[in-house]
């Protein structure tokens, strides 16, 4: 089970590493600014459990984008592990099947919190906004599932 988990976690690397250029792509070609939801994230979890973000001006600006990131990074290499785990336990869904439902756990995993704490709300997304987000993570669902499957024995 251990090693089905820290593949699991790889691949997950693999497919976090896949939905960022998929992301820096789509900025590329439709000009459009990086999200600030990551940040806002940070900040709100900062307010809402009084643990500051260390420093001042333009230092704690700096830890907290690069906070926001490594959120980023904590929940793809967190599906992977989950997927590596679901794997040990005998899950054997075909590849799409497989990278679909992974590149959902993985928008679920990183969309529901910032709803929960009222940084975005799906409800009032423009079908852009869905495939902003969609695409980058069926591009990590796939390349995740594919990685585990290429480094399977």
């Amino acid at each position: 089970m251990l090693s089905s988990i820290l593949r699991g976690m790889a691949a997950g690397a693999a497919g976090t590493t896949a939905l960022n250029a998929v992301t820096y792509l789509d900025m590329v070609w439709r000009g459009r600014p990086a999200s600030s939801t990551p940040e806002k994230t940070v900040e709100t979890l900062s307010e809402k459990t009084g643990l500051p973000v260390p420093g001042e001006g333009e230092q704690r600006e700096n830890r907290v984008s690069g906070l926001g990131p490594l959120m980023g990074l904590f929940t793809g290499v967190g599906v992977g592990a989950l997927y590596g785990a679901l794997r040990g336990l005998g899950w054997r869904p075909s590849m799409p099947v497989a990278g679909l439902l992974t590149g959902a756990a993985a928008m679920v995993g990183s969309s529901a919190p910032m709803t929960l704490l009222g940084i975005t709300d799906p409800r009032e997304w423009k079908p852009a906004d869905w495939a902003s987000d969609a695409v980058p993570h069926l591009a990590y669902g796939l390349v995740t599932a594919g990685t585990y499957a290429a480094t399977t024995c």
